[in-house]
């Protein structure tokens, strides 16, 4: 059994290893305005680039409470990479989305789900070696919660 677990962490490892060569991680925390119901969020978002110029960015966000409504979104964009200059880029982004939101007030209580698709732009800006800020303005498409969400962020790349 312990031959068996020391076995399937080093393929994992391996794995990992052969990915971390042919593209770029990187892993960020980010500050997160949604219009619908002015919710303000922290969120953390990876990437990883498996081609040049084209990334894939599955993110997480938590929106804290207001007028008694709380969310949460799981978001999975892809993003096409302009390089503008050797610090600078704009990426239009698309994507899907799922939305759990749950209300807790006197007047109503309990959940909802839903999925919809992320359309936007992002820009970066290369602060130092690894480190970059990023921006992104998204329109959120679902039912009964079309929004804009505004991103601010630090990503590190690996």
């Amino acid at each position: 059994m312990r031959k068996n677990i020391i076995l399937a962490l080093l393929i994992v490892m391996t794995v990992l290893g052969a990915h971390a060569e042919a593209g770029r991680f990187s892993v960020g925390g980010q500050f997160s305005y949604a219009s619908k119901r002015s919710m303000a969020g922290l969120g953390v978002q990876l990437q990883y680039e498996p081609v040049t110029n084209l990334r894939l960015a599955p993110e997480f966000i938590y929106y804290f409470e207001n007028d008694g409504l709380s969310a949460s979104n799981v978001n999975v964009n892809i993003h096409y990479v302009i390089p503008t200059s050797s610090s600078f880029a704009l990426y239009p982004l698309a994507g899907f989305s799922y939305a759990h939101y749950k209300a807790d007030t006197w007047l109503v209580g309990g959940s909802m789900n839903r999925c919809g698709a992320n359309v936007g732009l992002g820009a970066q800006y290369l602060i130092k070696e690894h480190l970059h800020f990023f921006t992104e303005q998204r329109f959120q498409i679902i039912k009964d919660f079309n929004q804009s969400v505004t991103l601010l962020g630090l990503k590190y790349t690996f």
